[in-house]
């Protein structure tokens, strides 16, 4: 183990991994955080310093097939899905806690090795953003909004607990955002609970933490941690908190960064009088120590390119940096690594990219990236529009259509109704369209995204005689309610009037 002095670049993941929660077992650092309704679901990470990250399991590939999360019949699961995630390591096995906000429903997910396989249970009752506490041969869970809830669990983790402890044990009104995002832990025979929750008069998040002696009495405290890091009054808060095999603690909490994303923030944390200190003098310190288990481990990238012709040990054979926007239809998906190729094929009628299927995704990356990919269309049926998305409600694109015979490029949009965290209204199809006439049925396009001080702008490219040209305006894209996550390249098909069109996507090349 090395522990050294470092200068650190926070967020420590510059990509939309919100809700963290991070255990260690042994030597071996493990967070989860929430992954919505894209599949497959529930990504795990794995580090042994606590600074790079990979990854190490989805826990499901499927959740529970509903027509919601199979974006079917009129119906998705955006916004909703698995949110706010607890990991927990107890007598030689993992689990994972979560809500799904579309069925309505709590899950827990046990396995022996961190890469599964897992099982699935369902605990009765709905725990918003919970937290398990396992002690002795009793299990508490944490749980809810403005009123923090304390139940106790049945062994058998089923439900609730016949004469068990259920009790509020803090309580807030507050017309932003009451206590919510709950980490419990029992540290030296005492016990701490951490919430997040927002200044009452502006927005901008904050960690709190209370500490009782025992279970049934009184959780005492208040805020811990108050800072932007000088970022856009974007408080940093709820997360979990860990020690090092050296007895340091640490945590990682996120920070709001406009369309990207909410990404992760590493902080020292310290005690005094067995209270918590998060950062140096409530601030987020840019340099402090960190113990680095294994100094020559050499991390996978979480994003990146990929040429497809990697069969990867996941549920859909990718690399594990992509997901698709809800489960997939597989009729309408093959992975050719002979070919090197990624095919999709419309296998519904889909009015825009965030109502077709099998839209596959990769995370954007703070504050600039960018993305090419090689289209072949020779297969595609008239109507067919196929091409590279920044992904997310407030939607663009660039993609290669077929109208009667002949090809054309498009950019295409759905305009953003206003910055703001609130929702939009349910899809139409207006928005700005701006296409050109493209003589054959191969294209290599790009889309780049800028993020930085929350500019939150997309461009749209299309290569010319190895010269990139845009297509179209600048897009403004921001992080809103209806999908609850960051900005991504989104690759994709869909048609409004047939079905049974292909198109093929090669040379994915990740920049940043």
């Amino acid at each position: 183990m090395k522990k050294s002095l470092e200068t650190i670049q926070n967020p420590i993941i510059p990509l939309d991994y919100p809700d963290p929660d991070v255990i260690r077992v042994e030597d071996t650092y493990y967070m989860v955080t929430t992954t919505m309704h894209f599949m497959p679901g529930c990504e795990i990470l794995r580090s042994y310093d606590l600074l790079h990250w990979e990854h190490a399991a989805f826990v499901y590939e499927r959740l529970d097939s509903t027509a919601g999360q199979r974006l079917a019949e009129g119906k998705d699961s955006y916004g909703k899905g698995m949110w706010a995630a607890c990991l927990r390591y107890h007598e030689g096995r993992f689990y994972v806690f979560f809500v799904a906000n579309d069925t309505g429903l709590t899950y827990c997910y046990t396995a022996e090795k961190i890469e599964g396989p897992w099982d699935k249970k369902i605990i009765e009752g709905f725990y918003h953003d919970c937290s398990v506490l396992f002690e002795k041969e009793r299990v508490f869970i944490v749980y809810g909004n403005s009123n923090i809830w304390l139940t106790e669990l049945k062994p058998d983790l089923s439900g609730p607990k016949v004469g068990g402890i259920h009790r509020v044990i803090v309580s807030e009104k507050n017309p932003r955002l009451g206590y919510e995002g709950a980490h419990f832990y029992q540290i030296n025979g005492k016990y701490y609970l951490f919430l997040i929750h927002s200044d009452p008069k502006v927005w901008r998040r904050i960690e709190a933490c209370f500490v009782a002696e025992d279970l049934e009495g009184e959780f005492v405290g208040g805020d811990v941690f108050n800072d932007d890091n000088g970022y856009c009054n974007q408080g940093i808060a709820q997360g979990g908190i860990v020690d090092t095999p050296k007895g340091d603690w640490y945590a990682i909490l996120f920070q709001d960064y406009g369309a990207v994303g909410r990404l992760p923030i590493l902080l020292p944390v310290t005690w005094q009088d067995d209270f918590p200190v998060f950062g140096e003098e409530g601030k987020t310190p840019q340099q402090f120590f960190i113990t680095d288990n294994r100094p020559e481990y050499v991390y996978s990238p979480l994003v990146g390119s990929d040429d497809f012709k990697t069969l990867a040990k996941t549920p859909y054979r990718l690399k594990p940096q992509w997901q698709f926007n809800h489960e997939p239809d597989l009729s309408g998906f093959l992975l050719d690594p002979k070919r090197g190729c990624v095919e999709l094929t419309t296998t519904r009628l889909a009015q825009s990219v965030t109502t077709t299927p099998n839209v596959l995704t990769q995370r954007m990356r703070y504050p600039k990236c960018a993305a090419t990919v090689t289209i072949d269309g020779t297969k595609m049926k008239d109507g067919d529009c196929a091409g590279l998305a920044a992904f997310q409600s407030a939607y663009g694109f660039i993609g290669l259509s077929k109208e009667e015979g002949q090809y054309y490029l498009v950019m295409e949009t759905r305009e953003l109704d206003d910055s703001s965290l609130q929702a939009m209204p349910k899809e139409a199809t207006s928005g700005k369209s701006t296409r050109i006439l493209w003589k054959s049925g191969k294209v290599t396009l790009k889309v780049a995204a800028d993020f930085h001080e929350m500019t939150d702008l997309t461009r749209f490219y299309y290569q010319n005689e190895g010269t990139f040209l845009q297509l179209g305006e600048a897009h403004p894209v921001a992080f809103k309610m209806d999908h609850f996550s960051g900005c991504r390249f989104g690759l994709f098909i869909y048609n409004r009037k047939t079905i049974g069109g292909t198109a093929s996507f090669q040379s994915f090349d990740y920049q940043f």
